[in-house]
């Protein structure tokens, strides 16, 4: 009797079968997105440096940065996957201080305070610059004083002694040419202290003005007569109390609370401050 042969199934399953044509191609796996991973998509080869509204952003070897949608069409270590957002956290984002400058995630501790100092005319003045840049004043070490006005600048510079390693930085109001102003500023610098003083004023009537004007519902700071007072003018323009000096004290605190970050100041003042902060910390060294 002759044995029965089974037949040889040269094309293995049925070739009709749905999906015959992909079986051959490797299956895309879900990946958990993950920094520094080495990706590709399409023609382009990079370090994942970050993720942020469903795109994933690659950094090839040049420095060149491109963002891909999460998903499928990705290549790692040459087999597909799609990339996935991560299942709890993204990457932190950057913190910044009020003054723009980087953070850290743990609050720095204030440093001793150094030898120079940062003078400016009035209170105002000091407040606003402590709510913008006080935490950077405090991790280099400045301490702003508020003089009541720059009439005695000259002395007051003298009884300073400034020096190398003693530097003294002051902000004016409305400085410019002509006036009295700009008399006194020159009266400071040619007592001989231009190597160790700074001089740095603004053009604006006074400090208030120095904020943008929207942040408190106007187009433009309204033009006060020379003789009605600046603060008391702005209030009533704002149609706020102006009657005395508590009415000034809170009409400031109101304008004050509208700033949040020196994005709320007029370029020209984060300028003028920022220069004094170099040059009264420009001999010492942060240690850390």
């Amino acid at each position: 009797m002759t044995p029965t042969v089974a037949p040889v199934e040269r094309y293995g399953s049925d070739v009709l079968k749905p999906g015959w044509q992909k079986a051959h191609l490797k299956q895309t796996r879900d990946v958990q997105v993950e920094m520094d991973a080495v990706v590709e998509f399409d023609d382009f080869c990079g370090a994942v440096v970050g993720w942020e509204n469903g795109l994933v952003v690659l950094e090839d070897r040049r420095g060149k940065r491109r963002s891909f949608p999460f998903g499928a069409g990705f290549m790692l270590e040459g087999e597909p996957v799609a990339l996935r957002p991560p299942l709890r956290t993204a990457p932190k984002k950057p913190k910044y201080t009020a003054s723009g400058s980087r953070a850290g995630d743990a609050p720095a501790k204030a440093r001793v305070a150094l030898p120079s100092r940062i003078y400016v005319e009035g209170r105002h003045d000091a407040e606003l610059i402590e709510k913008v840049w006080g935490e950077d004043l405090r991790h280099v070490g400045v301490v702003v004083e508020f003089l009541g006005g720059i009439d005695d600048l000259p002395a007051i510079v003298a009884e300073f002694a400034p020096e190398p390693g003693r530097r003294l930085g002051v902000l004016v109001d409305h400085l410019v040419p002509g006036s009295k102003e700009s008399r006194i500023v020159k009266e400071v610098y040619t007592a001989g202290y231009r190597d160790v003083v700074l001089v740095e004023g603004h053009e604006y009537i006074d400090v208030w003005q120095a904020v943008k004007p929207e942040r408190v519902g106007l187009k433009a700071w309204p033009k006060i007569p020379r003789d009605v007072d600046f603060k008391k003018g702005t209030l009533k323009a704002l149609r706020l109390a102006h009657e005395d000096q508590a009415d000034i004290a809170r009409g400031w605190q109101a304008i004050l609370a509208r700033v949040d970050s020196w994005r709320h100041l007029e370029p020209q003042l984060n300028t003028k401050v920022e220069k004094l902060i170099d040059f009264v910390t420009q001999d010492h060294v942060d240690p850390h």
